[in-house]
């Protein structure tokens, strides 16, 4: 992910995209939307199985370079974030059977 996160600074650096940390949250769950619809195009509106097609892939493509468009911009690494990340889900599998959050009612 470092390799991701270094080559959209330089692009960012590049192209000028500044932004600020909500504007580029924004942005990054449009992008997840943008995702979604084309999950939802190809399978035809749940009609039929899911087909991979190259839009779709852009699309995927969009929401990686948005979100670390978004942690470089909190300073956040993304290989440390996904660390934290698994050791999280595998500490809830040993405790419980599970890597979901456990709620307590």
């Amino acid at each position: 992910m470092k390799d991701i996160q270094n080559a959209t600074a330089r692009m960012s650096e590049v192209y000028g995209l500044c932004a600020d940390a909500m504007t580029r949250f924004a942005d990054f769950v449009s992008e997840v939307g943008e995702l979604g619809k084309e999950l939802v195009r190809g399978t035809d509106y749940g009609a039929s199985e899911l087909v991979v097609n190259e839009k779709l892939a852009m699309e995927m493509g969009d929401v990686i370079f948005a979100l670390a468009l978004l942690a470089n911009e909190l300073g956040l690494d993304l290989d440390e974030c996904f660390a934290m990340t698994k050791e999280k889900c595998r500490k809830r599998f040993e405790e419980h059977g599970s890597i979901g959050s456990q709620v307590e009612l």
